[in-house]
């Protein structure tokens, strides 16, 4: 664990970030809306939007939460489908990968 003690603290401070935008997200959805149909019209496609954008927050702070446990069970770092290693830089990159670049093209993520 010590190994990744860094990484752990990022991925919460991650985590962190994603429960700020989500509380931002249900904030402005929950805005009533105009009286004006034409305003109306446009505050609903922006309430699309943000839902599109907590949805994916969630998501990304579900799969930071993994990332996280995975560093508390000594599991981080290997990928959850064949168990090879990740590769350094895809960590670097996306710190809450659960799988290698070869096991993720083939799910498609």
């Amino acid at each position: 664990m010590k190994e990744y003690e860094e990484v752990r603290n990022s991925l919460i401070d991650m985590l962190e970030d994603l429960d700020d935008r989500l509380a931002k997200i249900t904030h402005d959805v929950k805005e009533p809306l105009d009286k004006d149909s034409e305003e109306q019209a446009t505050e609903m496609e922006n309430a699309e939007v943000l839902d599109r954008l907590g949805n994916a927050a969630r998501t990304e702070r579900e799969m930071v939460k993994e990332a996280i446990a995975r560093i508390d069970k000594g599991q981080y770092g290997l990928c959850q489908v064949c168990g090879n290693p990740i590769a350094k830089e895809r960590l670097k990159a996306i710190p809450f990968s659960s799988m290698c670049i070869k096991c993720a093209s083939q799910t498609g993520c």
